[in-house]
């Protein structure tokens, strides 16, 4: 199967790229080298630093003003996504970690847009259910524990506005999904790529961002 015009991503290029992105403004390089700094065993949760201004230009891109994020981690994604909301627009996440989330909640203060974000401590998929039922979320980024990725999408379809964008991180899992003896998490979300590209409510495509980035726009 030919790859197209694929071109190699050198470390060279990937700067290159970066420079020709927005770049991180202070609160967000801030948040990054914390993040490195504070917890280097897990910084490799956190988004790959184009996926920050890809989220904020989804948001200006779709106007949205309802957003849920499932998985805060140190909340890059959060402050990327709520700096680029109205000032009126709302940003539910969803996380289990107080510690992880302290420097989220310490940075999204620093930035002017706490008043933005609802940050919600408990199991995502309870959170999720408790949410109105009827369609009324404008975007959605989930970027959490892989083996409820599936659980977290049937929750959230329902919920989404014609029209609304779903965005799902690690849709490669560092491609462990092309294993056909894949276990664990690689498996997981082997059976989330199968279960949306079967999914009729939604039109999707994915990208080779990062560790893969899936688009899907609710019917």
């Amino acid at each position: 199967m030919a790859k197209g015009n694929g071109t190699p991503l050198t470390d060279e290029l990937y700067a290159y790229m970066l420079g020709h992105n927005p770049p991180l403004d202070p609160v967000q390089r801030m948040l990054v080298e914390v993040t490195h700094t504070e917890l280097p065993l897990v910084a490799g949760k956190q988004v790959a630093e184009e996926q920050g201004p890809l989220l904020a230009f989804l948001v200006r891109l779709t106007g949205a003003r309802r957003i849920v994020e499932v998985g805060t981690f140190t909340g890059l994604s959060a402050l990327s996504m709520a700096q680029a909301l109205p000032p009126d627009g709302t940003l539910l996440t969803c996380d289990v970690s107080e510690e992880w989330t302290e420097h989220a909640r310490h940075a999204w203060a620093k930035a002017g847009v706490a008043d933005r974000v609802e940050l919600r401590i408990a199991p995502a998929i309870e959170t999720l259910r408790g949410l109105p039922a009827e369609p009324h979320i404008d975007m959605v980024f989930i970027d959490a524990d892989k083996d409820n990725y599936v659980a977290y999408w049937d929750e959230l379809v329902p919920r989404m506005r014609p029209g609304g964008l779903l965005v799902v991180d690690n849709v490669f899992f560092h491609g462990g999904v092309t294993d056909p003896d894949a276990t664990g998490f690689a498996a997981a979300i082997k059976d989330f790529n199968e279960h949306v590209k079967a999914d009729d409510r939604v039109d999707s495509v994915m990208l080779s961002v990062a560790d893969g980035l899936t688009l899907a726009r609710r019917r």
